[in-house]
C-alpha cells in the first residue's frame, strides 16, 4: 500500500497516448541501463509475448485496468491450464512493467496481487538414488565424458550451485590451498565464495588430473576442452541418470538437496542462504517449511531437553502417568 500511496501523490493526469508496446520499449531500455542480466531481459520478454496474446498491446497502456488483470489470469487458468505458482511468476513481470508505467505517467494506479498458491514440496533425490549416481565409474574403463558426469554431480550436490554458474567456473577459481571456490558467475551478478569440503576436494583433484588445462580454463569442458553448456550439462545429466535407473533427471534438483540434506544434518539457515546465494531468507523458509516433516525424524535424538532430561534421569517411566492418575490429580 505504501507504494500505491506515493505514486498517488505524485500522480497527474496520465498521458493517453503512450501503447503498451511504446511503454514496454521504454521499460526494456530502462532494465538495460539498470544493469539486468540478460536472463533476465529474456524473461520479461517472454512474459510481454504471454500477455500479448491475450490483450493488444497497440492499445493505450491507460486502458489497462485491474478487471483487465483479472481477466488475464482467468485466460491463464481456462485457456493456458497455467498453474498458480507458474501465474504468479508472469504475473510478476507484468506487475512490475506496469508500476513502472504507472510511475511514468502512462496510467492510472492501482494495486495489483499475486494469487495465494500453495507451494508443493520440492521433488528432491532420495538416498537411495543418490547411491546409485554417485557410485565412481572405474577410470580405467570409462570415457571422459562419463567420468566427467560423475564428477559434476559430486559438484552440485556438494555445493547446491546452480548450473549457470557451474558453467562459467575456471580451474583458477578453485582455492585447493584455502579450501574455497570463487563464484564469478551468480544468478544476482555477486561474485561470491563459498567452502570447499574434503571429498569435494579429493574428487577436483583428481578430477584435474585427467582433464589438464591451464588456469584460466573452465573447470567443467566438453570432450574437446571447450567451455560446457548449460544444455550440455542437461542432456548428459538425463542420460546419466536414466543410465543408472534413475527417471529423475533434472539438475536444479541437486540444489533442493542440498538444501534438505543440509537442513536435516543440521545445518543453519543463516548459512544456507549465503550458500544458495539468496538475498534474503523467504526461499530458505520455504525449504524449513516444506521438509518439516523430514525434520521430525530421529528429533527426540537431537533435542536438547531430551538430551537435558535423560541426563539427568528427569524421565519417568510412561505407566506412572497414567490417564487414571491424571484425571484424579486433575483440577478441571
Amino acid at each position: 500500500m505504501q507504494f500505491y500511496g506515493k505514486m498517488r501523490q505524485n500522480f497527474d493526469e496520465p498521458n493517453k497516448d503512450i501503447t503498451i508496446n511504446q511503454g514496454y520499449k521504454v521499460f526494456q531500455n530502462y532494465n538495460v541501463a539498470k544493469n539486468l542480466s540478460e536472463k533476465s531481459i529474456e524473461h520479461y520478454a517472454k512474459c510481454f509475448k504471454c500477455f500479448q496474446g491475450f490483450y493488444d498491446t497497440s492499445k493505450s497502456c491507460y486502458s489497462v485496468t485491474e478487471d483487465t488483470i483479472f481477466e488475464y489470469i482467468r485466460h491463464l487458468k481456462t485457456t493456458r491450464n497455467v498453474n498458480d505458482i507458474t501465474i504468479n511468476s508472469k504475473l510478476r513481470v507484468i506487475r512490475t512493467m506496469l508500476y513502472y508505467f504507472m510511475k511514468q505517467g502512462y496510467m492510472r494506479p492501482f494495486q495489483i496481487s499475486e494469487l495465494k498458491a500453495v507451494k508443493k514440496i520440492k521433488e528432491t533425490y532420495t538416498e537411495h538414488e543418490l547411491t546409485l549416481l554417485l557410485k565412481k565409474p572405474d577410470i580405467n574403463k570409462t570415457s571422459f565424458a562419463e567420468y566427467r558426469n560423475w564428477v559434476l554431480l559430486n559438484y552440485f550436490l556438494g555445493t547446491g550451485n546452480r548450473i549457470g554458474t557451474v558453467c562459467n567456473i575456471k580451474i583458477d577459481d578453485v582455492d585447493f590451498e584455502n579450501d574455497v571456490i570463487r563464484l564469478c558467475k551468480t544468478k544476482n551478478r555477486r561474485e561470491q565464495i563459498i567452502p570447499l569440503s574434503s571429498s569435494l576436494k579429493q574428487i577436483l583433484q583428481e578430477y584435474l588430473c585427467y582433464r589438464k588445462g591451464e588456469a584460466d580454463d573452465y573447470l567443467f569442458c566438453g570432450v574437446s576442452g571447450e567451455q560446457i553448456t548449460e544444455n550440455t550439462i542437461r542432456i548428459a545429466i538425463y542420460r546419466y541418470n536414466r543410465e543408472r535407473g534413475v527417471m529423475k533427471t533434472s539438475v536444479h534438483l541437486f540444489r533442493h538437496t542440498f538444501a534438505k540434506q543440509w537442513i536435516l544434518n543440521g545445518g543453519d539457515v543463516f548459512r544456507l542462504q549465503k550458500l544458495l546465494g539468496h538475498s534474503n531468507m523467504n526461499i530458505v523458509r520455504e525449504y524449513v517449511n516444506m521438509f518439516s516433516d523430514d525434520l521430525k525424524q530421529d528429533f527426540d535424538e537431537f533435542s536438547p531437553l531430551e538430551k537435558f532430561h535423560k541426563q539427568n534421569g528427569l524421565i519417568k517411566k510412561k505407566s506412572q502417568f497414567t490417564k487414571s492418575k491424571l484425571k484424579k490429580t486433575a483440577y478441571f
